[in-house]
């Protein structure tokens, strides 16, 4: 299918969307659209989550990248595609390509979480380390397309790109009828944009809200300058919407057409994945979490009903240790501590004792006797504690000092 946009022209319409729906029928799914008592709750009107973190390939952009190779002529096919990713898109991409007979290339950083990386060769496309970081890895794919003929497939700058994405906004509409906001992860606009532009034409009335993470956020100053501008170094954890710059394409439609851009911490980031994981059941990605952290830092702010997108659940395991690790640290359930004692014998028996008054729960203990900076009687305790909130922890701080341990921090 040929759509009527095109890169210096991204006038996408409501029948560019329906077009790759049609086309993506049996291979994407319609995911489900789950309601959240504890957002509701919070926010006061009813909140739905949309479950693309359980589309296939773990995120929306299978959606996307089969509407693009699917618009590729025969000659492109038998030319194959190239593609850049951490992780998503590169899933994406991959089983588009498989179910469309075609050879897929995708560059890959080095430093890659091994779990997308295996499940990118799964799907079928040939991996190839290079970079150390997405930028790195994008020239080499855009290097290897120049030299080989590949079609380059770019994860959000292209207008059916743009379309697939924005069939989840179609979803939307016939699953909830009533949604009066749309809160979803922002990138480099892709998904943002081909959402508005087929909720805006049907329902015009609906609030779409972006969000961003706060050390990537590059909307915000291209928004005010009118155009897009490159950040120099974007850093947050989300890494599915750590983007230095929006895409040239997407800009003009999110411009238009995102009623709002809104920015979060990684603490409410981290808060919103462990949300996801304890209260939904759902394991979710911090660019996924996204929607659901901006609903967590200002609740009042969204008209209901409201539909946040879970965009993605493709996060590496051991990142994901760290995540609830930190997201239990920001919501007062888990409390780190130095202090030092009179190293004597029993010392660190009493200490566990005063812990077990003040129902603390030792997850981790380290006992230091040996170091220069203590004195010949002192020792040093490093503590991983788990707590039950904010006031637990200062309680717990104030019943060591009130038993004459000095807290370090």
């Amino acid at each position: 299918m040929s759509f009527r946009a095109t890169a210096s022209h991204p006038a996408l319409i409501l029948d560019d969307v329906r077009g790759a729906q049609k086309m993506l029928s049996g291979v994407a799914r319609v995911t489900a659209l789950e309601g959240s008592r504890h957002l509701t709750e919070l926010v006061g009107a009813p909140v739905h989550l949309k479950c693309e973190n359980l589309q296939r390939t773990g995120s929306f952009k299978l959606r996307g990248a089969y509407v693009r190779i699917s618009g590729l002529t025969p000659v492109e096919r038998a030319a194959g595609v190239v593609a850049a990713s951490a992780g998503n898109h590169a899933q994406g991409v991959a089983l588009a390509s498989s179910l469309l007979g075609v050879r897929s290339t995708v560059f890959m950083p080095v430093g890659a979480p091994l779990p997308k990386v295996a499940a990118t060769r799964e799907y079928g496309a040939e991996v190839r380390l290079h970079g150390q970081v997405v930028d790195e890895t994008l020239a080499a794919a855009q290097e290897h397309a120049q030299e080989t003929g590949a079609v380059f497939i770019h994860p959000f700058d292209h207008p059916d790109i743009i379309a697939g994405q924005g069939t989840v906004g179609l979803e939307i509409l016939e699953q909830c009828p009533e949604v009066r906001t749309i809160v979803l992860g922002l990138g480099g606009g892709g998904f943002a944009a081909g959402v508005a532009v087929a909720v805006k034409a049907l329902r015009p009335d609906v609030r779409i809200v972006g969000v961003q993470a706060e050390g990537a956020a590059c909307y915000p100053p291209s928004l005010a300058a009118g155009h897009p501008v490159s950040l120099d170094s974007p850093a947050t954890m989300a890494d599915g919407i750590k983007v230095g710059r929006p895409g040239d394409v997407p800009y003009r439609l999110v411009e238009e057409l995102v009623d709002e851009v809104r920015t979060v911490t990684e603490d409410e980031l981290s808060s919103a994945l462990l949300l996801c994981l304890e209260r939904a059941k759902l394991v979710v990605e911090p660019a996924g979490a996204s929607p659901v952290a901006a609903l967590l830092s200002d609740p009042k702010a969204f008209r209901g009903p409201v539909v946040a997108v879970l965009s993605g659940g493709n996060v590496d395991p051991l990142l994901m240790q760290r995540i609830l690790r930190h997201g239990m640290s920001a919501a007062g359930r888990y409390l780190s501590l130095r202090l030092r004692l009179t190293d004597r014998p029993g010392a660190l028996a009493t200490l566990l004792a005063a812990l077990t008054v003040a129902d603390a729960n030792v997850l981790d203990i380290s006992h230091v006797r040996t170091d220069p900076r203590l004195g010949l009687t002192e020792a040093e305790v490093d503590l991983h504690l788990e707590t039950k909130g904010p006031q637990h922890c200062a309680e717990v701080e104030a019943a060591l000092r009130a038993a004459g341990y000095r807290v370090l921090g």
